[in-house]
């Protein structure tokens, strides 16, 4: 199915839920998946406060500022992994990312570079400059020249806001009060979106912790699925 054609069709539906309930949007079964349903997510999708199974990915448009341009969600052609992150996070944030550049280096090894984006997406854009998440690929491990490991960058953090909160709803929160990095950290939510090329997510993983193995073999999945098509 046309991601396009499945937001317009969604237009209708009361705002807020960005995809609303699934079942009545899709009829009882979601349209245009390729995996199962998620048996470890927590509620049912439309009562998340994140897009999850069977919805569309919103929309959003930001800088990929290491690779000279724009990323526009509504033009995504591969299946993708979304999450927001900051890259001085000390702890999960690491922890998920170095996850993912084992996660790239596996499907490079499978073949599907060209079919895969990963799609990290910084809410601290004060401090996120190029240099800062040229920085942080090279302490995570993740392959720049792949091609497919793209640094989304809002261009303030009233943007970063309105994208990785509102619409993605991975909710995080400025704090001054911590220990791990006084006067400047962030309380956040940790999820991975898995989207396919139609801008359908097919999971939301939790926690920084991501089972490689799982995630690999549902990529492969997807990625296959649209390859065939």
């Amino acid at each position: 199915m046309n991601r396009r054609t499945l937001l317009a069709g969604a237009g209708t539906v009361a705002s807020g839920s960005l995809a609303g309930c699934t079942s009545r949007l899709f009829g009882g079964t979601p349209d245009g998946v390729v995996l199962d349903p998620q048996e470890d997510q927590i509620a049912d999708s439309e009562d998340l406060a994140y897009p999850a199974y069977g919805q569309p990915l919103p929309s959003f448009e930001l800088s990929a500022p290491l690779a000279e341009k724009t990323f526009d969600s509504d033009a995504l052609d591969r299946t993708a992994l979304v999450t927001g992150v900051f890259t001085f996070c000390p702890a999960e944030c690491s922890i998920l990312l170095r996850q993912w550049a084992r996660i790239q280096g596996r499907v490079a090894d499978a073949g599907l570079t060209e079919d895969v984006y990963f799609l990290p997406i910084t809410f601290d854009p004060e401090r996120d400059d190029a240099a800062a998440l040229r920085e942080n690929a090279a302490s995570v491990g993740a392959d720049l020249d792949a091609g497919n490991w793209l640094y989304l960058r809002p261009e303030t953090p009233a943007r970063a806001k309105t994208v990785v909160e509102d619409r993605l709803g991975i909710a995080f929160e400025r704090t001054t009060e911590s220990e791990r990095l006084p006067g400047y950290d962030f309380t956040h939510m940790v999820v991975t979106f898995l989207v396919n090329p139609d801008g359908i997510v097919e999971r939301a993983y939790r926690g920084e912790r991501v089972d490689r193995d799982r995630v690999v073999a549902d990529i492969e999945r997807v990625a296959s699925a649209f390859a065939d098509e």
